[in-house]
């Protein structure tokens, strides 16, 4: 599998962030989500901040105990004139805390997995400001671009915390959809040379899971990472006419039941 580097991922959150802004600005702050059901953008922008903002101290001060987690949320500015530069200082904080110092440092991790605490949050923040970067790219119909190796890092992000050991507290009746018999589903970048951008995963009774690579599978999506990305956050459709470089073959009901049954922990 293609990874990011951390430098890479801290570039990436920035910059998206800077995007995210420009199109809340561009769509107003009463303007509707449409891909992010019942937000405005001044959801939308105040969900990214006040996150960045709170991953930021949870790195800074080194938190491990999830009961000493913090409370409190940082404020979005009234104005929404101030919002580009309140989103600029949350992505720069949250970018600037996970520095090469803190990579492997003792910090709470959500998903409970093999990641380090600060790996996790990056990941997860990386997420954020790319997914709903396009949520605030569609509000101000606007084009939205993700890089291939950033969305395929996000794509195996993805099923990192949908197989996590926390999952099932996170998301009980996910968990228990993707629960299963064996069956499996093969989730493929067209655009990543050498078979590098390839998810395998089989619905086992005791949950999901996945690995990287290529097997045989009762379907198959294949497709550019970019689009895999929106369609496994259910930002595209799996077919339709909003989306026509994704190929489906195989039982398309099992990829659309793990679909319907996937919400992101993030929105």
């Amino acid at each position: 599998m293609t990874e990011l580097n951390a430098d890479r991922a801290r570039r990436a959150i920035v910059e998206h962030t800077r995007r995210l802004a420009e199109s809340a600005a561009a769509a107003g702050p009463g303007a509707a989500v449409p891909t992010a059901p019942e937000w405005t953008v001044t959801d939308l922008v105040r969900h990214v901040g006040q996150t960045q903002h709170w991953v930021a101290e949870v790195i800074e001060r080194r938190v491990t105990d999830p009961t000493q987690l913090p409370t409190e949320m940082a404020v979005l500015p009234a104005d929404p004139r101030e919002w580009q530069a309140w989103l600029s200082e949350s992505a720069q904080r949250v970018a600037s805390a996970c520095s090469d110092d803190a990579l492997d440092a003792p910090v709470f991790n959500a998903a409970g997995d093999e990641r380090s605490g600060t790996r996790f949050w990056m990941a997860a923040m990386l997420n954020e400001a790319v997914v709903h970067g396009v949520d605030a790219a569609n509000a101000a119909d606007r084009p939205a671009g993700i890089d291939t190796d950033i969305a395929a890092a996000l794509v195996t992000n993805h099923f990192a915390m949908l197989t996590s050991p926390t999952w099932e507290m996170q998301r009980p009746e996910s968990a228990r959809a993707l629960r299963g018999t064996g069956q499996t589903l093969q989730w493929l970048a067209t655009d990543i040379a050498d078979g590098a951008g390839a998810w395998f995963v089989e619905r086992r009774p005791e949950g999901a899971t996945w690995q990287p690579g290529t097997r045989q599978a009762d379907v198959m999506v294949a497709g550019p990472a970019r689009s895999l990305l929106l369609v496994l956050t259910r930002r595209l459709p799996l077919t339709g006419r909003e989306i026509t470089d994704i190929s489906v073959e195989g039982d398309a009901g099992l990829a659309r039941h793990w679909l319907d049954n996937t919400a992101h922990v993030s929105g």
